[in-house]
């Protein structure tokens, strides 16, 4: 920022939001944030300062906002420890404190500290602090700490979290890493669904896998055309219904003949052929899908089946009424409601209440939808276990959503607006991201109790032994980019990431699951310290693991707490990558800052020192043998690290060459519209990869090596 002296009083604005005035960048040279942008994210967060008066008038705000309050927002601790609490009410009121555990008994045994703190004037009244301790043996779980006092009473919810998460003692497992939508059976409808995740987890299971690790299946918006990006989904709450297999509907097995005849009919034109090889079809899919579903909506239901159907909306309450009511007026109005009526662009205006009575049958069709789609969720994951699986399935989650899609219509009062979330350049992505997504407002998140990332987090991990999530260090700080702004000109805003990493430590202790997080690319050594000590997993990719020098990590110098893989699916499979495709694909699509020459004679030089590398560990004895070999030999290299997981890529098990992303683009490559294929471009049936002696080789290689 420049001018510092005049201002000043903005940088210390700034550092009260969190929002950071200077920063390293991938390469650690310092950086200074350009003052439209401190300017552009303080708007976002609510505080408009056009002259140096408003800034002062909003610093002395922002330190009045704790005083206001009679409690903080909420109060996140790790089980054992004995937090602080203060209490703000008129000086030399009484006050009385209480926690109400949340199995109903209530915890009087709180200490008042003795600590003078002088009394603040606000607004005219003078208001006293109390600080309060709470007991250090509450349980794990969310409670609520109540303040009574002559004025009224105050609430707060206090979520206790482990200290430590991490995996279940002693075990150490691999399994697939799966764009479920590329991977398509004969039975499926030209897109990959639950009857094949359910059928590729049996199959790894009975190799010896521990896990299998999936895309995001959040719910894009149900109009044409679809959104391919599973990483750019209308919510994080809900799942997919493109992914349900429609003849699983158990009302599908006693439908009529003349029904059964009908949903086959809208299949088969589906049904992946070698014409499918290029591109997928998810606007063909669904459209014959819904149609399909629509069918089977309309079949009578069991009465138990009836009011198994009503337990699971009563369960899920005010969300999936929000979500099913979006649905059906994007149907009607388009995918993105800013572009809606001006009524119906908040979730709690008349027009939606008067518009949801109108599309209730609609609307009940996509709570119904929801339902199918929990049920068959459940079953992967029983099959998964069943198949002796100590995880399952690893479901992943986006670090965003959609600006136009539920989460954000739904969220508005959590969402920061005027900002989206994305990466500053780094070594890969040479020109930064922007993503177009809303980020969480930390205050309003906070004020919120973290209850719309709670639930999110529970929802997720229903039917889960393990979520990923997308991004991690994104619960510490994340690249806000002001609207109109390039990735470059961004900056960070901080998170209170003891309550975002406590909560998610918190809701998968309760789910029995392990997260990993991905903390690739520009992050805080820091952020990776503080991950490890509450247990949860890193993500190590091998093209990326180098010691000080720039050479290979050699194996045993790799972290015990992570999830271990030769590649990501930000990359190409390893087989193009060792044919260079990830250069001359940037190239091609003009991603890169330097010569294509030096990136090329960079790229060449890397693969070389890890062949290298296999070559004198003893796992590749030609550097010139097949990409079969030579992915082996990687896949053998991260075995012997000591990660308690390890991911292998069905690409890879197959050697498909073709990335499913590249970062940086959206429409200018097929991103994630590529469906699976052998090395030579032909496409691979689920059948075809669980019959495949290259995919089968792979996974004996990583099972064995893991064992020995």
């Amino acid at each position: 920022m420049s001018d510092r002296g005049e201002w000043e009083p903005l940088r210390e604005l700034a550092e009260a939001y969190g929002i950071a005035t200077s920063y390293r960048d991938w390469q650690g040279n310092p950086v200074e944030v350009p003052r439209s942008t401190v300017v552009g994210v303080l708007a976002a967060l609510g505080v408009d300062v056009p002259t140096p008066e408003r800034i002062e008038q909003a610093l002395a705000q922002r330190r009045l906002a704790p005083w206001r309050r009679v409690l903080p927002p909420v109060v996140v601790t790790t089980e054992g420890t004995a937090p602080s609490v203060r209490v703000h009410v008129p000086e030399a009121t009484p006050v009385d404190v209480e926690v109400r555990c949340e199995d109903g008994t209530v915890r009087r045994d709180l200490m008042q500290l003795l600590v003078h703190v002088q009394p603040v004037e606000v607004d005219g009244v003078l208001v006293g602090e109390y600080v309060y301790r709470l007991p250090a043996d509450l349980p794990l779980g969310w409670h609520t700490v109540v303040a009574r006092h002559t004025g009224g009473e105050a609430t707060a919810p206090v979520a206790v979290t482990p200290a430590f998460l991490g995996v279940p003692a002693g075990l150490r497992t691999w399994g697939l890493m799966v764009q479920l939508y590329s991977v398509r059976s004969a039975a499926s409808w030209g897109i990959g669904d639950l009857h094949d995740l359910a059928d590729l987890t049996g199959w790894s299971a009975g190799a010896g896998a521990g896990l299998v690790l999936v895309n995001p299946l959040h719910a894009s918006a149900p109009v044409p055309p679809l959104e391919p990006s599973p990483y750019f989904p209308a919510t994080r709450r809900f799942p997919n219904p493109l992914y349900l297999r429609v003849e699983d509907i158990a009302e599908y097995a006693t439908a009529p003949v003349e029904v059964r005849a009908r949903v086959d009919d809208l299949a088969q034109p589906l049904r992946p052929s070698p014409a499918t090889a290029d591109r997928l079809d998810r606007d063909s899919c669904w459209r014959a899908k819904l149609a399909a579903l629509e069918m089977v909506y309309e079949l009578p239901r069991s009465r138990s089946r009836q009011q198994e159907y009503e337990r699971f909306v009563a369960a899920e309450g005010s969300a999936l009424d929000e979500f099913a009511t979006w649905c059906a007026l994007a149907e009607k109005h388009g995918a993105d409601w800013r572009g809606w009526p001006t009524g119906l662009r908040a979730p709690g205006a008349p027009d939606v209440a008067a518009a949801r009575a109108d599309l209730a049958d609609r609307v009940d069709f996509y709570c119904w939808l929801q339902w199918q789609l929990d049920e068959q969720l459940a079953a992967v994951q029983r099959t998964a276990t069943a198949a002796g699986m100590p995880l399952g399935v690893m479901h992943d989650l986006a670090v965003g959503v959609a600006p136009g899609g539920v989460d954000a219509w739904a969220g508005q009062d959590v969402l920061a607006l005027g900002v989206t979330a994305g990466a500053p350049p780094d070594a890969f992505n040479q020109q930064g991201q922007d993503w177009q997504q809303p980020p969480w407002h930390p205050t309003r998140l906070a004020e919120a109790g973290y209850a719309p990332y709670r639930d999110m987090l529970r929802a997720l991990l229903r039917h889960s032994g393990g979520l990923r999530v997308d991004h991690v260090a994104g619960l510490f700080r994340l690249w806000w980019i002001p609207d109109g702004a390039s990735p470059f000109d961004g900056t960070y805003v901080r998170y209170d990431h003891q309550a975002m990493v406590g909560i998610l430590a918190l809701e998968a202790h309760r789910a029995g699951a392990v997260v990993v997080g991905e903390d690739l690319g520009t992050i805080e050594p820091a952020t990776r310290d503080y991950l490890a000590e509450r247990g949860v997993l890193g993500t190590s990719v091998l093209w990326f693991e180098r010691d000080d020098g720039g050479a290979p990590l050699p194996a045993e110098r790799w972290r015990e707490l992570c999830l271990a893989t030769v590649t990501t699916h930000d990359l190409p499979p390893t087989a193009g990558y060792l044919a260079g495709d990830h250069v001359a694909l940037r190239h091609e699509l003009g991603l890169l800052t330097r010569s294509v020459e030096d990136e090329r004679a960079a790229d060449e030089a890397d693969r070389a020192q890890w062949l290298e590398t296999l070559r004198t560990n003893g796992l590749l004895d030609d550097p010139a043998a097949g990409d079969a070999h030579v992915i082996a030999a990687m896949h053998a290299y991260v075995c012997r690290t000591p990660a308690r997981l390890v991911g292998v890529a069905l690409t890879d098990a197959v050697g498909e060459r073709r990335t499913q992303n590249q970062p940086g683009t959206v429409d200018e490559y097929p991103n994630w519209r590529v469906p699976l294929t052998d090395p030579d471009g032909r496409p691979l049936l689920l059948e075809d990869v669980m019959s495949s002696p290259r995919a089968l080789d792979l996974l004996r290689v990583v099972h064995r090596a893991l064992r020995s």
